[in-house]
């Protein structure tokens, strides 16, 4: 979202990109720039060009990592967002998660086989000594096209194993995957999803505070791949 993405574009001094690398006539926005030794793209799926809200959801995410990893050739991709988290696993909100494994909760398919495929389980980018001294949160994360959880959505985030939720991971996960580019998850818990207030509400209520801790999360993980290797991470 907007509001995700602009702190970090003005943290990391970063320039929007005039000359799109993009097809013409898509919403989507490249700032770019070199911050210490690293060469930076942070992408922002832009606004609904019909509604004018913010291009959420699974499809904007898997378009907008196809056509920026064939683009950009990125030797790394940081999927940062908010993110929904289960009180019942040990979240609590402005939480910091790096996702071990990313799932999808609404692509149900019962089909022998078929199962498998809709639910799309993959493993993140091994980041062993970020996660230690960035003494980050590590749990499963589980996507959707829904911010609110019907009882289906429940019991497939449950199969799961899922600590959090969200509206992409799956998706970009799913394109790094198929291009094979290394992608990890960086997400800040915005709302309880087994807690008592609508997620809406809480979404909206916890939206500034939580996307602060959002970016100083990925600047403390972006100072850590600085001057290393995939290797090292």
């Amino acid at each position: 979202m907007q509001t995700e993405a602009h702190p970090l574009v003005n943290k990391f001094q970063l320039k929007e990109d005039l000359n799109p690398v993009f097809p013409m006539g898509v919403p989507w926005v490249r700032y770019f720039g070199t911050y210490k030794d690293l060469n930076i793209n942070i992408i922002w799926p832009g606004k609904d060009t019909i509604l004018g809200v913010d291009s959420v959801g699974t499809i904007s995410a898997s378009l907008v990592t196809y056509a920026s990893s064939l683009a950009l050739q990125p030797d790394l991709i940081i999927n940062a967002g908010t993110a929904g988290g289960f009180k019942a696993k040990g979240a609590s909100i402005a939480d910091i998660f790096l996702a071990s494994d990313v799932a999808f909760h609404d692509r149900r398919i019962p089909i022998p086989v078929f199962d498998l495929y809709g639910v799309g389980l993959r493993q993140a980018f091994p980041t062993p000594n970020l996660v230690k001294t960035l003494n980050l949160k590590v749990g499963k994360l589980s996507t959707g096209d829904s911010l609110d959880t019907s009882p289906k959505d429940e019991a497939s985030i449950v199969s799961n194993d899922a600590t959090i939720k969200d509206m992409e991971g799956a998706a970009v996960a799913y394109v790094a995957d198929l291009l094979k580019v290394p992608a990890i998850y960086v997400k800040a818990v915005i709302d309880i999803v087994d807690g008592d207030k609508p997620t809406g509400v809480e979404f909206l209520q916890n939206l500034l505070a939580v996307t602060a801790a959002l970016d100083q999360a990925v600047t403390e993980v972006v100072d850590f791949i600085n001057g290393r290797c995939l290797s090292e991470l």
